[in-house]
């Protein structure tokens, strides 16, 4: 508890004074500060990483502060706003092929803007601009307090660039809105950049340096969602287990396990999650943390990249295979119910085939409930690039991806049997994607479980529900009365 912590005594009356801002989307009201409309509509397409569509929702509400409301209708759309992601090629391909889609919507409808923001704009900054002309403006991730400057030139015919990085920018001031949520379930950023500079990875230079949000805001934000109905906070970072705030009126410091104990004391239904973890700092605390608070759910996402201490040098992910196991290890002893998913990178530069075999024995051994699986994608500007030949031929990276995809489905529905028989807390997000008859919900360990609905029920409820079948993604079950 607070009192109980001389870091964070007086905290929580702080946070109890600081004022609660409230958002708007679509014909939800608002009451203070609600801001006239100019008749102009944006639309925005978000890509990547949950940071991404974090920050979509923070220049949804700087654009709303400036007269623009949101739609979903890319039609009726003045301003239409691309949020990229440089993380594989793929992404920034499809995110080439929609630009083209919405070119030809601007020769239909000339005066409508495009824009690119995110990772892709910081990277490719003028190529957009210049050689392909696919684009008005393009926006870097801590310049989007410039947004609409830029969008008032390019209403002037003026062709607009800001990807300057900053070393302070965490928009900590800005009440996020909330874009296509299910009112259950939220984003809060709680830092920006990273100082990881992994070799196979662009983030450092598309987003900076890293830097954290003040805790006070940050439990702020948590407030006034829980208020609101929310039952459910994902606290993000690219690497949250760094996460480290000093206060500087009186130079008290506050980690990312003291944080995660402040969430969690917003109160007690509200769920706390978290993404992404590092395996060089997640530390004992952060793991006792979470076993102390019931709403701190039980589950961690850690990512291995690969099994083998080799490919991890050339990866400069800073551990090896040993030191991910003794991490693994120690979820396991201090949270024995947690579940533990995962990044997989297969055919990185110079894998051989017996390192490949290790990350496949890594997925058995960790018992991941899932990952997320890739292959190999050499990213321009990276240390890898640079430093490494690509040498691992595509045929081989995708036998051996496959090879990964496999381990990992026979893993989770082994581990998604165990769980048969067992009754889990689930909080309810909505309708099941495949009947309106059922509801979908997680568990703590983020497990999907699907179950038939009941009238008492309704999203944003928690329900007791005991699994009765599953398969290698879903737990499929029925209400369990106490």
């Amino acid at each position: 508890m607070y009192d109980n912590n001389p870091t964070l005594t007086g905290i929580k009356k702080e946070i109890d004074e600081a004022k609660q801002g409230q958002v708007f989307y679509d014909e939800k009201p608002i009451a203070e500060g609600n801001q006239p409309s100019n008749g102009k509509h944006f639309y925005i397409e978000s890509y990547g990483c949950a940071m991404n569509f974090s920050d979509s929702e923070i220049v949804a509400s700087i654009l709303y502060e400036v007269g623009f409301r949101p739609t979903r209708q890319l039609e009726e759309a003045d301003l239409i706003l691309v949020n990229t992601c440089s993380i594989r090629e793929k992404a920034e391909e499809t995110v080439r092929q929609r630009l083209n889609v919405f070119a030809k919507m601007k020769r239909k409808r000339p005066g409508t803007l495009v824009g690119v923001l995110g990772c892709m704009a910081e990277r490719l900054k003028s190529k957009f601009l210049e050689e392909e002309k696919l684009v008005d403006m393009v926006i870097g991730p801590d310049a989007y307090r410039d947004l609409p400057n830029l969008v008032a030139g390019a209403e002037e015919g003026e062709r607009g660039v800001n990807v300057l990085l900053s070393r302070e920018e965490t928009y900590a001031d800005i009440s996020p809105m909330r874009l296509d949520s299910n009112g259950v379930a939220g984003f809060i950023s709680i830092m920006r950049g990273c100082d990881n500079m992994c070799s196979f990875c662009v983030v450092p230079f598309t987003r900076g340096r890293e830097r954290s949000r003040d805790c006070f805001s940050i439990v702020s934000e948590a407030k006034d969602l829980y208020d609101r109905g929310y039952r459910e906070v994902t606290l993000l970072g690219q690497n949250v287990d760094s996460y480290k705030w000093q206060n500087p009126e009186n130079e008290q410091v506050v980690n990312f396990a003291q944080l995660l104990e402040m969430v969690a004391q917003v109160h007690p239904n509200l769920r706390v999650r978290f993404s992404t973890s590092h395996p060089k700092d997640i530390t004992d605390e952060v793991l006792h943390t979470i076993a102390s608070y019931e709403n701190i759910c039980k589950y961690i996402h850690l990512p291995v990249q690969s099994g083998n201490s080799t490919v991890l040098e050339r990866m400069n992910r800073t551990y090896d295979r040993e030191w991910y196991m003794e991490r693994v290890q120690a979820i396991y002893r201090i949270i024995p119910e947690c579940a533990i998913s995962s990044d997989i990178i297969a055919g990185f530069c110079g894998e051989q085939e017996h390192e490949h075999q290790e990350t496949v024995s890594m997925v058995e051994w960790a018992n991941y409930s899932m990952s997320y699986m890739f292959f190999y994608s050499e990213r321009p500007g990276t240390l890898a690039a640079r430093k490494y030949p690509d040498d691992v031929p595509h045929e081989v990276k995708k036998r051996r991806l496959q090879e990964i995809v496999d381990k990992q489905s026979e893993v989770s529905l082994r581990h998604n049997k165990a769980d048969v028989g067992k009754t889990y807390k689930v909080l309810i997000e909505g309708d099941s994607k495949k009947s309106d008859q059922d509801f979908k919900g997680r568990n703590s360990q983020n497990k999907m479980i699907v179950f038939p609905k009941i009238d008492s029920l309704k999203p944003g409820d928690y329900a007791w529900v005991k699994v009765t079948e599953a398969t290698s993604a879903t737990l499929m079950g029925e209400v369990s009365f106490p």
